[in-house]
């Protein structure tokens, strides 16, 4: 009866038009009273405690950083410099594309912002060579949800804070799988495109291809500070958020020079506005997740899914399925914040390693970003290159199925995810 409560009182308040962070605050008071125990001090105390977490402080500092990326032209040089080593090839702006959300998935973590970024870069390009724009837009969208894999990773900074999971661990273990994401969407372009008729960029010099990489040389030296640092013990997930503000800021104001003293208030005010959605999405979230412990609703599920406890591949399975039929109801953030105290108890109980099951959690949540109806990188993918819906949604599918692939390879060989981590933590 508890998980009917909370269910229902969360879908009530979202279908009345609530922000999701009040759903989630009034879904836990329904619990709440359903316990008769009803307390305004429970209440404000769990939301305060929810959002005064170390850790969480690194998501406000990696939004501030993806910002100063984005303005001080360190997204676009990366670009640039892909562009002359792979746009002369047939299908040229798609490796393009693949290859840049690779490297700013490890230097911001966000899927919306990577996801923007690069539509807005590329999708111009594309158009004007003649590629088609359902299928351009779809690679766009599938290579920005890389970014919740590859370090640094926001989802895995706000499921290891909720599960109680090594945040450094998680960040070591999404590398191998970010780089299989990449690698599926690159043959899977290779496959749909390869016969298109488009316009192919000319072959820059060698000369010049080495001039723009250098150019874009501070750009990728935070990628490989930012993980190097982690991998060395240099600093944690929350210090390596803030080397990454300092370092962007420094580049963005001095060494390319295209971020003005003036400019720094509207990025510190846009970084600031997303980090407030999202801190106040997690106190309203960790409310809820200290009711779903006290209605003992984790037991619950666990009996629902006790026959498949044996077999953990097959468990996997299940809990997969669950997360993807929840992500296409829900945006990222929510699903992480309402999943994790659910199932985390359930996987403790199988055996399932948590760091294993948080990369493959966060990828599953990561590819709900492309399923309709809520999609949100679709959503921005429509909005930045001015496409609709319907033919985006008919673009995405091929890169769509390679990335439910890739994670059915990893449920079935789960060494994919643990052995490459075990190598990164060696020293």
């Amino acid at each position: 009866m508890t998980v009917i409560v909370f269910i229902v009182s969360l879908l009530a308040a979202m279908a009345l038009g609530m922000p999701l962070a009040f759903s989630l605050l009034v879904s836990g008071v329904a619990l709440m009273l359903h316990l008769d125990n009803f307390d305004t001090q429970i209440v404000s105390q769990n939301l305060i405690n929810g959002a005064d977490n170390f850790p969480l402080m690194a998501v406000p500092f990696f939004m501030l950083a993806g910002e100063l990326m984005n303005a001080g032209g360190m997204s676009r040089r990366i670009v640039n410099s892909a562009m002359v080593w792979v746009g002369h090839f047939r299908g040229g702006l798609g490796y393009v594309a693949v290859f840049a959300a690779i490297v700013m998935a490890s230097l911001s973590g966000s899927a919306v912002a990577d996801t923007a970024a690069l539509a807005a870069v590329l999708l111009p390009m594309m158009r004007k060579a003649g590629y088609r724009m359902d299928r351009s837009a779809g690679l766009i969208a599938a290579g920005g949800i890389i970014a919740p894999v590859i370090p640094p990773s926001i989802g895995f900074i706000l499921f290891g804070v909720i599960g109680g999971v090594s945040i450094s661990k998680l960040f070591m273990a999404g590398i191998f799988p970010g780089l299989m994401m990449g690698f599926a969407l690159i043959v899977t372009w290779w496959i749909v495109a390869r016969k298109d008729k488009v316009e192919v960029a000319e072959k820059v010099p060698f000369k010049e291809r080495i001039s723009v990489t250098i150019n874009a040389f501070w750009s990728y030296l935070l990628a490989i500070t930012i993980i190097g640092g982690m991998k060395m013990g240099v600093f944690t997930p929350t210090e390596a958020a803030v080397v990454a503000v300092v370092y962007s800021l420094f580049v963005g104001l001095f060494i390319y020079r295209e971020i003005k003293f003036k400019d720094l208030y509207g990025i510190i005010l846009a970084a600031a506005k997303t980090s407030s959605v999202v801190m106040f999405l997690v106190a309203a979230a960790l409310v809820s997740a200290w009711l779903i412990t006290v209605a003992n609703i984790p037991a619950q599920i666990v009996e629902i899914l006790r026959p498949f406890i044996d077999n953990k591949t097959l468990l996997m399975v299940m809990l997969m399925l669950l997360v993807m039929i929840v992500g296409t109801a829900l945006d990222f953030a929510p699903t992480v914040l309402i999943l994790t105290p659910v199932l985390m108890p359930l996987v403790r109980e199988a055996g399932i390693d948590p760091v294993y099951f948080g990369v493959l959690f966060i990828m599953n949540n990561a590819i709900g970003l492309l399923t309709p109806p809520v999609g949100t990188v679709l959503n921005v993918v429509c909005g930045v290159g001015r496409i609709p819906m319907h033919d985006v949604i008919r673009g995405v599918m091929p890169f769509l199925i390679s990335q439910v692939v890739v994670m059915g390879s990893l449920i079935a060989f789960p060494s994919l995810v643990m052995v490459p981590l075990k190598w990164l933590l060696m020293r």
